[in-house]
């Protein structure tokens, strides 16, 4: 199942609350739990006036369509293609 980045520009996102986070998943989980179809929302990370999270579905069209639905921004999907970090140096070429 592809997975995705989505950029959402929420001004101030770096100071949204305990609350603010519980009644935005909330909401989210909601349109989820609507779109009968596979779609996973794994986490989101706040910085700055961003938010940066990361979905699993089968299109970016998938994205858009919960993004919509929700009344959250989505600047940007890119599906993501691959993975690396630290340990990747000493993999095998």
């Amino acid at each position: 199942m592809p997975m995705f980045i989505v950029e959402r520009t929420v001004p101030g996102a770096d100071k949204l609350t305990a609350q603010d986070f519980r009644d935005i998943s909330a909401k989210s989980n909601a349109v989820v739990d609507g779109l009968g179809v596979h779609y996973v929302w794994h986490h989101t990370y706040a910085a700055g006036d961003k938010l940066y999270c990361v979905h699993e579905a089968d299109s970016a069209e998938d994205i858009y369509r919960h993004a919509r639905e929700g009344g959250f921004p989505a600047d940007l999907v890119s599906e993501i293609t691959n993975t690396f970090g630290p340990k990747t140096a000493n993999d095998p070429v």
